[in-house]
């Protein structure tokens, strides 16, 4: 597993790797663009080219990039559909001129259009991508969610039917968030509730799927519904759900990032606890294995 955190690209994407190197990072996330507008300029070549430079010395394993929250694929507005739409195409191109691997993305709402509607139109936002960006190396990673408001994607079976619906199955994933999960209620706060929800999440969607995890703790309880981070073990999904994760042999190698509140120093001390729950589960294995 690799740990890290989203992290700041304020005065050019190319300062990410930085920034993720400061705080410990062996995994960032990035915003491609400014998240809050819809319009962005196309990244220049040179962009591209000291952001490459730089995640090469950076030595962090592994980045992704989430899109804008403005963008929704669901929406029954045919104007703010297509405008969703073509954000969204930019979103890919960049991540792919980038060299980035995966673009997570909130599936959608149906803003009152019904929960069927708003799978079928937000499926069909997908095809209708991945058909205009063939070719493209970047994978699309739906996001598990909350559920709050009329937000899709917090059931396992709504994330099967999208992906049902896919022709190119094999160009989108899934990213776990731990927060949503347990929001959306999922309880994963034991071995014996987390191991049931994994085969869950198996049988359902597939494991060989989940190509990411948002490590965040919740404010709210069990089925809340309402999404709200909370810092590792400050939250009602306390330590163990995290050591947990870190530690399950089946997610090795993907990338595992916090978007917990507050700023570089949170984010810091956030992974220090993660690594240390990875570290304790190491040396309890090799002294099991010594014995």
């Amino acid at each position: 597993m690799f740990l890290g955190a989203h992290v700041s690209t304020s005065g050019g994407v190319d300062k990410a790797p930085a920034n993720g190197i400061n705080i410990s990072c062996e995994a960032i996330q990035i915003f491609t663009r400014n998240q809050r507008q819809w319009m962005a300029k196309p990244l220049s070549r040179d962009e591209i080219e000291r952001y490459q430079n730089e995640f090469a010395k950076s030595q962090i394993k592994i980045a992704v990039s989430h899109d804008s929250y403005l963008i929704n694929l669901g929406s029954p507005d045919k104007d703010k559909l297509i405008q969703s739409r073509e954000a969204f195409w930019g979103e890919i191109e960049r991540c792919d001129q980038l060299g980035i691997p995966y673009l997570i993305f909130h599936p959608g709402s149906h803003l009152g259009s019904g929960e069927k509607a708003g799978l079928k139109t937000i499926a069909a936002s997908l095809n209708d991508a991945l058909s205009k960006k063939r070719g493209y190396k970047t994978r699309l990673l739906l996001e598990t969610t909350a559920g709050q408001g009329t937000n899709l994607g917090y059931t396992f079976e709504q994330l099967a039917e999208i992906l049902d619906y896919i022709k190119e199955k094999d160009r989108v994933g899934i990213c776990v968030d731990s927060c949503h999960l347990f929001a959306a209620g999922y309880d994963i706060r034991t071995r014996k509730q987390y191991q049931a929800i994994m085969k869950q999440l198996d049988e359902v969607i597939g494991l060989r799927k989940v190509k990411a995890f948002h490590l965040n703790d919740s404010k709210t309880e069990l089925g809340s519904r309402v999404d709200r981070h909370e810092h590792i073990g400050q939250g009602q999904l306390g330590l163990e759900a995290f050591r947990l994760i870190v530690n399950d042999e089946r997610f090795l190698g993907l990338p595992m990032v916090l978007e917990t509140p507050g700023d570089e120093e949170d984010y810091r001390r956030n992974l220090q606890i993660l690594k240390k729950l990875r570290r304790a589960a190491q040396v309890k294995a090799k002294k099991a294995k010594s014995h």
